[in-house]
């Protein structure tokens, strides 16, 4: 494939990239969007962020699990597919790739609404807004989406426009190590790249259960990183599904993704 820099940096180097801003943010708002950390419906985008995603990305559905849903996504149509990385002007655009663990959670929130129907949901670790505007399509009554990087919060407005749907509230600030928050159910597609992180995940996720009694669901196509952390023993496998072929070339062969139910038996006692 073409755009050896950018997937590289997308999908070798994200570990070392997003970990480092996992660990750093503790709840403040990023340089490049400092007047807002939290978005919601009816606020308005910074028109010149806005042409700019408009113009450097393509809007499609296709080659990915979930034809239902039209997103911006970086392609190889797309001029930043073939330039050097460090001239994208904004954060690295992490959220510009369908990840095939948010993916599976799509496909399965879409197939089965019963699992949100009337819920509080939040997506952890958002991105481009798919599992959030699966979940609302599937009628949950409250949708939270959560992504460190600003522009992915606006990316994600720009995507509920695709769809026809009214935005969601977003937020901006890193929220594993806060309090655990009430929600009916948590999904979180794709975080476990770094062992740290993956600690600091599986402690906050322990206490939003042990307290509140949440759902987790999480998506992982079976990367290392993932099957090797010892949250993999507590994990129930709900449903598998195979790849298409594009988004197996985008993610260096990757041929399935996994939906996993977290189910701690002890959950504070176990942290």
């Amino acid at each position: 494939m073409a755009f050896p820099g950018w997937k590289q940096l997308l999908l070798l180097g994200r570990q070392n990239t997003l970990t480092k801003l996992w660990r750093s943010r503790r709840g403040g708002p990023s340089l490049c969007w400092k007047r807002c950390c939290h978005w919601s419906t009816g606020k308005s985008l910074d028109p010149e962020v806005r042409a700019f995603l408009e113009e450097n990305t393509e809007v499609t559905n296709s080659g990915h699990l979930t034809p239902e849903i039209r997103l911006r996504l970086l392609t190889p149509r797309c001029r930043f597919w073939r330039e050097k990385p460090d001239l994208w002007p904004y954060g690295d655009p992490f959220w510009a790739i369908y990840w095939p663990g948010g993916q599976a959670l799509s496909r399965y929130i879409l197939d089965n609404p019963h699992v949100v129907k009337g819920r509080s949901v939040l997506d952890l670790g958002s991105g481009c807004g798919a599992t959030a505007i699966a979940a609302v399509m599937s009628g949950a009554s409250q949708v939270l989406a959560n992504d460190i990087d600003p522009i992915a919060g606006m990316a994600m407005i720009l995507n509920c426009e695709l769809n026809h749907l009214n935005p969601f509230p977003i937020t901006i600030k890193n929220i594993i190590n806060s309090e655990a928050g009430n929600w009916d159910l948590i999904v979180l597609g794709d975080m476990f790249y770094d062992e740290q992180l993956a600690d600091g995940l599986h402690r906050w996720l322990q206490k939003c259960i042990s307290i509140h009694q949440t759902e987790v669901l999480i998506g992982d196509p079976g990367r290392h990183q993932f099957l090797s952390h010892s949250i993999h023993s507590q994990l129930h496998k709900v449903i598998e599904y195979s790849l298409p072929e594009y988004t197996r070339q985008e993610n260096y062969g990757l041929t399935s993704s996994i939906v996993w139910s977290y189910q701690p038996s002890n959950s504070l006692e176990d942290s």
